[in-house]
């Protein structure tokens, strides 16, 4: 199979050439290995692949799930796969290889797809845009150089790049829906418990976190909600689900909604002209397709909840590295962790129990705000990240000039203030590549709704691929230009 042509498939499509043997899973996973040989030297979004899942591919191994065959790539954090490399994206952890399976990993391998590699991530995901000291910057595929978001950018700028057509992701502050934004595909989270961490994690920041996927097609995404959407004992949360599979309700058309949009900063960071414009045009899309449509805001939350967010995450952070430490034999310092993450170490070091409840307490109250939205609205739209992408340099985690003090403001905000309030409710929330900016880069709008109502979102947003078709743009650094 030809470069381009693999590369013209989105997952479904390429398993159902396996399902008609018009192609193998060995042959799939030669030209998957040949694309990232051809483009990743230029993005830098694959850190290792699998020659076992590669040229000696067994395949009797591959389960009979819908994407048998489908290449893949696993998230360099807790996607764990026993006996492979798990380095977090940390010098501190570089080697260290996972002891077990995670779930999410089994539920995978059930899905059918081949995981043949890891994919890039800042250090720990502690940030909106893939650079590490351990691997290097991941670049969008639509300008070098660019940020490809974090923490899942080098999943996504994988599929945007036609390296894979799927590629795990995990989300705790927008770490899924942002790299979509950047790179130009398909991000859902889940309503939180959608997708199970267990059982080696908790619930990733008590609830914020989800793992799913980083897609280029929205039946995709589906399809795997439906592979991954299996509670596993001892979950901790427990949500409906429809009666029928994602995978047929995404091709149902949607309800009539009420939709609420604003593109009002909600931590006080303007939103850039063109990313509000494209917000704008979305809004009268859906008024055209029949939906009642608001301009209304849910209203400020303040930087305050990005802070409080980051001290229910921290709490306890030093424990978790002092314990990598331990197993890697590395010793904690600047030349194991970047400075941001070095900072967060001993900022931990120094939290107290108050400081953890009163985070808690804040984003209870900003959750329940932001919840009464949705006794007015069916969905909230808005965009996915302020502005597109931006050069390497301004959000990660090696700034020397930015203290603990300001890691919220300069860190994480600016990439964040949209997707981390789905994060504080657990709603489920997508970003679509609806736009494109005088500059030649993408423009990510986001669609909230309801805990639980992700075959909701999703035929919304199969209605609006069908409306604002994306599939046929082809970025510069692309395998099809090899």
């Amino acid at each position: 199979m030809k470069l381009k042509e693999y590369a013209c498939y989105d997952a479904l499509g390429l398993a159902e050439l396996v399902a008609r043997r018009e192609v193998t899973p060995r042959e799939l996973a030669e030209t998957a290995a040949a694309a990232i040989a051809a483009v990743n030297p230029t993005l830098n979004a694959v850190v290792e692949t699998y020659p076992d899942r590669i040229e000696a591919l067994d395949e009797k191994t591959l389960a009979e799930g819908p994407f048998r065959g489908v290449p893949f790539l696993i998230k360099d954090v807790f996607g764990h796969e026993a006996g492979r490399k798990v380095e977090f994206g940390s010098r501190l952890c570089k080697d260290m290889r996972a002891t077990a399976d995670t779930h999410v990993c089994e539920l995978f391998k059930a899905s059918g797809v081949n995981i043949l590699g890891r994919s890039a991530t800042p250090e720990y995901s502690m940030a909106g845009t893939t650079e590490s000291a351990l691997n290097g910057n991941t670049s969008a595929p639509w300008k070098q150089g660019y940020s490809a978001g974090g923490s899942s950018g080098g999943a996504m700028a994988a599929v945007i790049a036609g390296m894979v057509p799927i590629a795990h992701g995990s989300d705790i502050a927008g770490s899924v829906r942002i790299p979509a934004s950047y790179c130009g595909g398909v991000g859902l989270k889940p309503s939180r418990g959608r997708v199970s961490y267990g059982p080696m994690g908790d619930e990733n920041g008590f609830g914020l976190g989800q793992n799913f996927v980083q897609a280029k097609t929205v039946r995709d995404a589906a399809t795997m909600l439906d592979c991954l959407a299996l509670p596993q004992p001892g979950d901790p949360f427990f949500i409906p689900k429809p009666t029928e599979p994602y995978a047929a309700l995404v091709r149902e058309k949607p309800p009539r909604l009420k939709i609420g949009w604003s593109t009002q900063g909600l931590m006080g960071l303007e939103t850039d002209r063109e990313v509000a414009q494209a917000v704008a045009q979305t809004a009268r899309l859906l008024a055209d397709m029949g939906h009642e449509v608001a301009e209304e805001s849910p209203g400020p939350i303040g930087l305050e909840a990005m802070s409080s967010m980051a001290n229910v995450w921290f709490f306890g952070f030093h424990l978790r590295l002092e314990g990598y430490s331990r197993r890697s034999g590395r010793s904690i310092g600047a030349h194991t962790l970047e400075p941001v993450t070095l900072a967060v170490y001993e900022y931990a070091r120094r939290m107290t129990p108050a400081q953890f409840f009163d985070a808690l307490a804040l984003l209870n109250t900003v959750r329940r705000r932001l919840g009464r939205y949705f006794l007015k609205y069916d969905a909230w739209l808005s965009p996915t990240t302020t502005r597109p992408a931006e050069p390497w340099g301004n959000y990660n985690l090696g700034r020397t000039d930015v203290t603990m003090d300001e890691v919220a403001e300069k860190i994480l905000r600016p990439t964040c203030q949209f997707t981390l309030p789905h994060n504080i409710m657990g709603t489920p929330a997508i970003s679509l590549p609806l736009a494109m900016s005088a500059a030649g880069l993408p423009i990510g709008i986001q669609i909230g709704m309801r805990p639980a109502q992700e075959h909701v979102v999703l035929q919304l947003a199969a209605a609006l691929e069908a409306a604002c078709p994306w599939g046929a743009r082809i970025p510069p650094l692309h395998v099809a230009h090899c």
